[in-house]
């Protein structure tokens, strides 16, 4: 091989073991093979593996422990004091989640459960005329009138909602019940507006201020700007104490859910009246309650059984037929009445020390002392005028012809004013339909028709209440 020059074989570089660009071995590493070499780092590393997985598990242990604890809880209710938690866990299921407490503080709430031509709008201006009172006049009636002709009892949970929501000064349920395509709810636009000492005076209106006491002129307070609920709802915001009147929720047990919340310090002032004067002053006014009564009579049983109020062999007209609903009304009135009663005779605990019956004969006869025990027990106080101005409604010289409007009058020739207008067989369709209401408050039945005109012989004993 003489004459040849050695070539040394040439070295190929994967180009994995070269730098970028500049041909340069990279350093390899072959930490696996000591890894292998040395089994006890093996089982070191295996060992903190399953601190990290055992540590991991236990967390996961104690968080879902934790969960099932927070799950409990929210579903029982437990018994707090308001430091702690001012309001009750609702979940989405509860209806009342809808209406969760928007309240800073615990405010004094009264019902005024009553019936129709019962004396409960002069019962309601003793609030409306307070000026720590924030007062709502029949708000319930637009739901009424919405969803006519619906039965009475069938609008109860609708009414029952409402309420919680008024409550908690959460006023934009009323717009659930504006018409459609309608303007905006406004303050004017709720039922009785025109006549609300908190809707007419300052800062809403410059017509009226809240503490000084006396009826609104309602033509004067419709010439009021409008404001939006939100204004409506900072205002209530202000007040200890929300009164609401109505007469839509016939039975007080309704009522329980919102009175078993402990979120509401909810009363009931039951204002009650001789079924018999009631039955009187709904004829009188049976032009304006048409809607109403046929609400209240299609709630009746159809199975039972009733009497005539009218003569055998009388004509009848159309006057009968008006009467004849006015009259029907007062079988469901008085059964969702005694339903009531029997509840307040025996209480259960939600009921204990919230409920107060207020007989309006009672409140007529005397109403600067039943007006102290009504403010008494609503933790409110009367003041000169205030009790003045009950005294000046109930001893007016004239009875009012116009039966929606609160006026002085006198009260007690108005109160037994039934003796001489109902027939006889009027007046056993009223005492068939309420004997156990009318036992249960004190008003006495009679035989005759002599009898019950007979204006000397009181009708009025002790309630059992």
């Amino acid at each position: 091989m003489r004459g040849k020059q050695y070539h040394p074989p040439l070295k190929l570089t994967a180009p994995w073991e070269k730098d970028a660009g500049f041909g340069r071995k990279l350093k390899t590493y072959r930490n696996h093979t000591k890894i292998i070499a040395q089994p006890g780092l093996v089982m070191k590393v295996l060992r903190r593996k399953r601190i990290v997985l055992f540590m991991a598990y236990f967390l996961l242990l104690v968080l879902t422990m934790l969960n099932l604890a927070n799950y409990k809880w929210t579903k029982e209710p437990q018994q707090c004091n308001h430091q702690m938690r001012s309001t009750t866990y609702q979940g989405r299921s509860d209806i009342r989640f809808l209406y969760r407490p928007s309240l800073a503080k615990k405010r004094q709430l009264i019902y005024v459960l009553t019936t129709w031509r019962s004396g409960s709008s002069f019962f309601g201006e003793l609030f409306n005329q307070n000026p720590e009172v924030f007062f709502l006049y029949e708000p319930m009636w637009h739901i009424w009138q919405k969803l006519y002709p619906g039965d009475a009892v069938s609008l109860q949970g609708a009414a029952r909602d409402m309420l919680s929501s008024l409550y908690r000064c959460d006023l934009s349920v009323f717009q659930l019940y504006n018409s459609p395509g309608g303007k905006n709810f406004t303050s004017l636009g709720l039922f009785g507006a025109t006549l609300n000492k908190v809707v007419c005076s300052y800062p809403l209106c410059s017509a009226y201020r809240k503490e000084v006491v006396g009826m609104v002129d309602d033509k004067l307070c419709k010439k009021c700007p409008p404001q939006s609920l939100r204004l409506l709802e900072e205002e209530c915001l202000k007040y200890s104490t929300i009164v609401i009147k109505g007469v839509r929720i016939l039975d007080v047990n309704v009522l329980a859910p919102l009175m078993e919340d402990p979120s509401l310090d909810l009363k009931v002032i039951h204002l009650v009246r001789d079924p018999r004067a009631v039955a009187n002053s709904r004829i009188k006014s049976r032009h304006g309650l048409i809607r109403e009564n046929l609400q209240v009579v299609r709630s009746r049983d159809p199975k039972l059984r009733r009497i005539p109020f009218v003569d055998p062999g009388h004509k009848a007209n159309k006057k009968d037929g008006a009467d004849y609903h006015s009259i029907g009304a007062m079988e469901v009135i008085c059964d969702r009445t005694s339903r009531t009663l029997r509840t307040a005779l025996n209480p259960p605990s939600w009921l204990k020390g919230k409920y107060m019956a207020v007989r309006y004969e009672d409140l007529v006869e005397n109403p600067v002392k039943t007006l102290k025990n009504i403010y008494h027990f609503a933790n409110l106080t009367a003041n000169h005028d205030i009790e003045t101005f009950a005294l000046n409604m109930t001893s007016g010289s004239s009875s009012s012809s116009k039966p929606f409007i609160v006026s002085s009058r006198n009260a007690t020739q108005a109160a037994s004013a039934w003796r001489t207008v109902l027939s006889i067989q009027q007046i056993k369709q009223v005492e068939d339909y309420c004997h156990h209401a009318m036992s249960v408050l004190g008003y006495e039945r009679v035989r005759t028709a002599g009898e019950a005109k007979d204006l000397s012989k009181p009708l009025l004993t002790h309630s059992k209440l």
